[in-house]
């Protein structure tokens, strides 16, 4: 097994989740099995009870771990399965340390940082290295390890910044496993800011210099030093890092700003870092990719060239930070780079769609509108809570009277089902037990195994089955009519199935449920172009050259072009 440590440094957000999936990702070019886990220091047992504006969105796994959003990344870069156990956290390592002492595992010895919490990382490390990902189910041969542990006030890619107090364990931990692993089986990536200030012009290396002297005064040396910076980065500055920080310039690389994150893998390449771990970690490898990474080459290339523009409006509640919907971005824009259009993805916060904020703030309301009627799609994501609910539930019913593309996700179609009751079969107190426990027509309920006691870990979660009770449904043609689909949910409530024959009665069916027919997973509209809800949360499957069948739906649907995919057999036109 070999193993690669990306560690990060000057500044958090600088990208190492991408560069450490782009390296993943060349790998595999090469032919090799590759796995990935990412360390986060923070004491909660999983991502599941933060708000989207901490660590942005939760990403949901096949078996239902709550986990975060880089994981995302190495599964759509790698097109593999990961599991809960691939992100490591303080709170996890140190229940797993203290289950043990009471069990009686340390015989009664003083349990300690050093050795019994740093001694548990490095275990943990090597075991889910070894656990299969790929479908082939064979051992990875290559584990990228993105930790967040920062030298002091220098980030760091162990999952924040190395010098941060909560990370410092997990620094202690890999200093010592270089030693366990051996020196050609492991390999540090020091991802780090080349800031530019606009008063000057000139960019500077200080911070990097300072952040790789820290690195190594806790015991962990960079073989490569990743430079992210805006603009292009100039040889000379090569050459100064290089010097300083005591590292031949082959094993500088520079990754500026790109217009796409299809282009990373490229840039690594192009800079000889195949090479570089061909000799650094004796890889059975050639020195060239093969056709995976030309194909993303071409894909690079394609993205940039794009110029027919699908704008769609998300509604949500999160819209101040585009990290709260990244699953939700990327399936929109896998789906527009298949069909040959840029995205045009415009936010709208919910609360901006109701009436209260016209009295508030007339501007913003009207401009929430128009930016929703000038969409050629409208897609409601999930979330939880009552704010923003009108907002979305305005939207959908005007997506739905004005017969504009239309996908629910999660609460989203929990919302389309509360609109079409009050406004189709005018239950006007119609809701969702989430919003309005006392609701006399409660077209929402919570789930039957749903335990309100604890919050974290005590959803439906995970990848579940969805069958497909008819063979007139549009989700089903575009799923390359499947009999069943299997995807990940992440949800407490659900369309009350005892309510759903009034429904189907107005032309809202619902074409999908799980395998017992107790629980609503799909509904569609009859006599609209495109309005479908799902249960669960498809992005989370969609991969670059496999979008996400929904999502590509509603963007065919947006650009008038669903009909003639569908008639073609479901292939996209050359």
């Amino acid at each position: 097994m070999k193993y690669i440590l990306v560690t990060g440094g000057v500044i958090s957000g600088i990208g190492k989740g991408i560069i450490a999936s782009s390296i993943g990702t060349i790998l595999k070019s090469c032919g090799l099995r590759v796995t990935a886990i990412k360390i986060d220091p923070y004491i909660n047992i999983d991502a599941g009870t933060f708000s989207p504006y901490e660590h942005g969105e939760v990403f949901v796994l096949n078996d239902g771990g709550e986990v975060d959003l880089d994981l995302g990344n190495y599964e759509r870069f790698l097109d593999i399965n990961l599991y809960k156990d691939n992100n490591i956290t303080t709170g996890k390592i140190y229940q797993h340390v203290i289950n043990k002492e009471r069990h009686g595992d340390y015989l009664g010895k003083t349990v300690q940082v050093v050795p019994h919490i740093t001694d548990a990382v490095q275990e943990w490390v090597m075991n889910q290295a070894k656990v299969p990902v790929d479908d082939d189910r064979k051992e990875p041969q290559i584990c990228v390890i993105e930790a967040s542990m920062e030298p002091f006030g220098y980030i760091s890619a162990l999952g924040g910044t190395i010098g941060d107090i909560e990370g410092m364990p997990f620094v202690e931990a890999f200093r010592q496993f270089q030693f366990k692993a051996k020196r050609e089986n492991f390999c540090n990536i020091h991802v780090s800011l080349v800031p530019q200030p606009n008063a000057t012009g000139e960019q500077k290396t200080k911070p990097t210099q300072n952040s790789v002297r820290a690195l190594r005064g806790l015991g962990l040396s960079p073989d490569l030093i990743v430079c992210r910076s805006a603009k292009p980065i100039e040889m000379a500055v090569k050459e100064k890092i290089s010097m300083f920080c005591h590292v031949e310039p082959e094993q500088v690389i520079f990754i500026h700003d790109v217009s796409s994150t299809y282009r990373v893998p490229i840039l690594l390449e192009e800079q000889g870092i195949i090479k570089y771990f061909k000799q650094r970690l004796n890889l059975p490898i050639d020195d060239q990719p093969s056709d995976l990474l030309m194909k993303w080459k071409k894909m690079a290339d394609r993205y940039e060239r794009l110029l027919k523009v699908c704008s769609i409006a998300l509604v949500g509640k999160y819209t101040k930070l585009s990290d709260c919907y990244a699953s939700v971005f990327k399936a929109l824009e896998h789906s527009a780079l298949a069909i040959n259009h840029k995205l045009d993805l415009m936010y709208i916060d919910s609360t901006e769609l109701e009436r209260s904020t016209e009295a508030e703030n007339s501007v913003k309301y009207h401009q929430a509108w128009h930016k929703l009627c000038k969409a050629d799609g409208i897609l409601v994501p999930g979330g939880f809570g009552i704010r923003g609910t009108e907002g979305k539930l305005q939207a959908i019913s005007w997506a739905r009277s004005k017969k504009k593309p239309f996908l629910g996700v999660c609460l989203g179609m929990q919302l389309a089902v509360v609109e079409f009751a009050r406004n189709c079969l005018n239950w006007k107190d119609a809701n969702s037990t989430e919003f309005d426990p006392d609701t006399k027509n409660p077209v929402v309920i919570d789930m039957p195994e749903h335990n309100p006691g604890d919050m974290g870990g005590t959803m439906r979660l995970g990848k579940r089955r969805t069958v497909f009770k008819t063979q007139n449904s549009v989700l089903r043609k575009l799923y390359g009519d499947e009999m069943f689909v299997e995807e990940r949910h992440r949800h407490r409530y659900e369309v009350n199935p005892e309510l759903t024959h009034c429904f189907e009665e107005k032309g809202l069916k619902f074409v999908g449920h799980d395998t017992e027919g107790n629980r609503m997973e799909i509904i569609e509209l009859e006599n609209h172009p495109y309005f479908v809800g799902v249960q669960f949360h498809p992005e989370f499957s969609s991969r670059p050259m496999k979008p996400s069948p929904p999502y590509l739906g509603l963007l065919l649907a947006a650009t008038g072009t669903l009909n003639a995919y569908l008639q073609r057999g479901c292939k996209l036109s050359p």
